[in-house]
């Protein structure tokens, strides 16, 4: 019995990827529900299916099939659901929408970063030479891989160019309305709320920003030669006072980054 039902649910899963390999669609991903929750609601025709334990939602965005699902946080999280999206749904793309915690001292809670590149901050490896990296290793090449993803140039030039009309929300208390810049995201298996971690990245890295998700997201589809980037907007400045505003300013800052995302689709061709 036991056997009968594991073959159904293959059979079921394996007609439901077959479905969406027949027509084009973007895949649009985010850590949790506050993140992914103003896309689904957007969603025309939105049907829900669990696969593997994941809720992946399919509808129309904006005249175009897309499929929403949450991660969950961290990267492995976030590796494991992108590795079921890519095989069931057969994306032509992805695009990963959500908060960080700011690096760059310019930069102030509201604020997006188009990341044309990723890397993992909390990721070394010594290499056979011993040299030390912080590249991963592609398991499919055995090459390899690069310290940064880099994210896809069309997608890029469109973020870019769909961000200089759109409107965004002002967090309260800010200096200014919020900007847009295309930077470095780094990612890591901690929620960074430290001073002097904020420097270490931002003197290693240059990054802009630090998340939890974003190259593990990046490093699958890199691996899988899917186009993908990383939409963040910061709720906090990643310091001591990070996780205060992270819970006062997540819900504006994950509608920035959604909207973002939503004019991508919307501007893709």
């Amino acid at each position: 019995m036991k056997k009968i039902l594991v073959l159904l649910l293959f059979l079921v899963q394996t007609s439901f990827a077959q479905l969406y390999k027949s027509e084009p669609v973007t895949a649009l991903l985010g850590a949790f529900d506050q993140e992914v929750d103003m896309v689904r609601q957007s969603l025309t025709n939105a049907k829900t299916e669990t696969l593997n334990g994941i809720a992946f939602t399919t509808g129309t965005l904006n005249g175009r099939r897309v499929v929403v699902a949450e991660t969950g946080i961290g990267k492995t999280n976030a590796a494991m659901t992108t590795a079921f999206v890519l095989a069931y749904f057969k994306p032509e793309r992805v695009l990963f929408t959500g908060i960080a915690g700011g690096t760059n001292p310019e930069l102030q809670p509201g604020d997006l970063v188009i990341a044309d590149k990723t890397a993992y901050h909390d990721f070394y490896y010594t290499t056979f030479d011993k040299r030390k990296t912080h590249q991963t290793r592609n398991p499919i090449t055995k090459e390899l891989n690069p310290e940064y993803f880099p994210g896809d140039s069309v997608l890029l030039k469109t973020a870019v160019a769909v961000a200089k009309s759109q409107k965004f929300e002002s967090i309260p208390q800010t200096s200014r309305p919020p900007s847009v810049i295309v930077g470095t995201v780094v990612t890591g298996d901690m929620f960074v709320s430290s001073e002097e971690k904020v420097a270490s990245l931002r003197q290693e890295f240059r990054a802009d920003a630090t998340e939890m998700e974003g190259a593990a997201v990046a490093q699958v589809c890199y691996q899988q030669g899917v186009p993908c980037l990383v939409i963040r907007s910061l709720s906090d400045k990643a310091n001591s006072n990070a996780r205060t505003d992270m819970l006062a300013f997540v819900k504006i800052a994950a509608r920035n980054s959604a909207n973002l995302v939503m004019g991508i689709v919307r501007a893709l061709r």
